[in-house]
């Protein structure tokens, strides 16, 4: 069974140097959106400081097969108006979490 590797950076890199064993590469594109969609419920602040959140999955000889791509871009009317931000550390501090098994 091949093994697909789900690297992601947003800013700091966070290889995956153990990746998964999955059937083929459907399954493995399932479970990258399923990871990004954890990652994203889990840190939803992480990409809004500017840097995007990519997700580049590699095969076991390291060949980047697909990526994903999230950024956040605040429109210019933002600036214009008051709009409140969430206060404190823990509106958008929280640890990328593992890749699912």
């Amino acid at each position: 069974m091949p093994r697909f590797h789900f690297h992601v950076e947003d800013g700091a890199s966070y290889p995956d140097e153990e990746g998964v064993e999955l059937p083929d590469l459907a399954t493995a594109k399932a479970h990258a959106v399923r990871y990004f969609a954890d990652m994203l419920k889990t840190s939803p602040c992480t990409f809004w400081d500017g840097d995007q959140l990519v997700m580049e999955v590699a095969d076991e000889t390291g060949l980047t097969l697909f990526s994903l791509h999230f950024v956040g871009i605040e429109s210019p009317a933002l600036y214009q108006l008051q709009v409140a931000e969430p206060e404190g550390p823990e509106a958008c501090e929280a640890p990328l979490p593992q890749p699912p098994a």
